[in-house]
């Protein structure tokens, strides 16, 4: 079967990799000069399956309005006269519920999980490289009360197969000896020894290089406009390129199944065709600063659960990442969130990194909200979905992708998830 995937992050990547693995004729397309250009570029780094609590939990709607006037706030909702933004929301408050939190979490965990070994199975088979770090993930607590309200769903994660512990402050040091120049501020963790660090950039790069190797044809430098459609189902994407110089061609591309992998702007090419998804983008933050005294360097991937901030290890680089920002499709970056991420990086492992190197880096991640992505068929027969992976598209990226291409194939996939049908 001939398949067209628009998009090339990592998301994108991973999917054609495996419907390629089934013997499908793939065809990726994107917009940039390479893949993982965009929100795969400068992400945090895990592979985290223990970050399975969702944004909308119960203790959500007291902490936005706490963060409201905080223009550092680690959740920033800018309100807008945007009708996607507001539905958005409402639906948020909804997943905020214990039973609904739950179950997310659950779905989450089961494909987290899937993923991760998914993922190792593929640098098993291909030896691919990606500055990857197989040293758990320590989640650390400065606030008592973060900390007590961690056990819970810490329980949850263990009794859904993550191997998730609770730890004092010197367990921390122990696994990560950095963290005694500010163990004053911890009073607490958790450490997932599974879960995995790496550049998702280089990964996506390497797996669209072994993708091409084996078959599967990239057309970058080339904007999706429009899908096209009829009762049957879709019947054609078109696409505008340069026309080996300064001038635009438009062509319409054919395949048997298309299947979108746009994050962010999945629900825009989407609207037309009356498929409706509750997606919406969230800004995500990064610095990447060389290391200065590796002595000082974590080499185990951090979580700070207060400001809603990971670090990630990524050969002579640290990567500081987090914090969320809804403001529509700005992609401005704010030197204020900017700052907040090299200051908490001091504040944790002072003199570890080069300060005045930073490289600072904002991309718009996917999100629903209930943070469970799209993964499935559409109301057209031949449009699947791959998107609205928030912020653990790197995480479920080889889960996801292996789960499209088994059900593209018409296949049952591996994974327990409660694969969608959108409308």
């Amino acid at each position: 079967m001939k398949v067209i995937v628009l998009g090339a992050g990592v998301t994108g990547t991973a999917s054609a990799w495996y419907l390629n693995q089934l013997g499908h004729e793939v065809t990726v397309i994107d917009r940039q000069p390479a893949a993982g250009m965009e929100t795969s570029f400068a992400n945090g780094g895990q592979i985290s399956v223990s970050h399975a609590e969702p944004w909308a939990n119960p203790s959500a709607p007291l902490k936005l309005l706490h963060w409201l006037a905080r223009e550092d706030a680690p959740l920033l909702f800018r309100l807008r006269a945007d009708p996607a933004q507001w539905r958005w929301g409402l639906r948020f408050l909804l997943e905020c519920l214990p039973g609904r939190t739950r179950h997310n979490m659950a779905q989450l965990i089961r494909l987290g999980l899937y993923s991760r070994s998914c993922l190792q199975a593929l640098r098993r088979d291909t030896g691919i490289r990606y500055d990857q770090l197989e040293k758990g993930i320590l989640n650390i607590y400065t606030s008592t009360s973060e900390f007590e309200a961690a056990r819970e769903p810490a329980r949850i994660m263990r009794e859904h197969g993550c191997d998730t512990k609770l730890l004092d402050t010197d367990e921390m040091v122990r696994i990560e000896p950095a963290l005694a120049q500010s163990r004053h501020l911890i009073v607490g963790g958790s450490h997932a020894p599974q879960d995995e660090s790496g550049d998702a950039h280089r990964f996506t790069q390497a797996l669209a290089a072994l993708a091409a190797m084996r078959g599967v044809v990239f057309r970058y430098a080339a904007s999706i406009r429009a899908l096209r459609a009829t009762g049957a189902g879709v019947e054609g994407v078109e696409v505008e390129s340069a026309d080996g110089g300064t001038t635009e061609r438009t062509e319409v591309l054919h395949a048997d199944a298309y299947l979108v992998c746009l994050g962010s702007y999945s629900p825009l090419l989407l609207r037309s065709l009356g498929v409706h998804l509750n997606l919406y983008p969230a800004k995500g933050y990064s610095a990447t600063l060389p290391v200065r005294d590796p002595a000082k360097a974590y080499s185990v991937s951090l979580t700070d659960s207060e400001f809603k901030i990971v670090f990630s290890r990524l050969g002579d680089r640290l990567r500081v990442a987090g914090t969320a920002e809804f403001n529509g499709y700005d992609t401005t970056l704010n030197p204020v969130r900017c700052r907040m991420l090299v200051r908490r990086l001091q504040q944790l492992c002072p003199g570890a990194a080069d300060s005045a190197s930073a490289e600072f880096w904002t991309g718009l991640r996917p999100s629903t909200p209930s943070n469970l992505p799209y993964i499935g068929h559409t109301r057209h027969a031949n449009l699947f979905l791959n998107t609205g992976h928030g912020t653990l598209g790197w995480t479920q990226a080889c889960g996801s992708g292996s789960a499209i291409a088994d059900i593209i194939s018409d296949r049952q996939p591996e994974v327990d998830f409660s694969f969608c049908q959108a409308h």
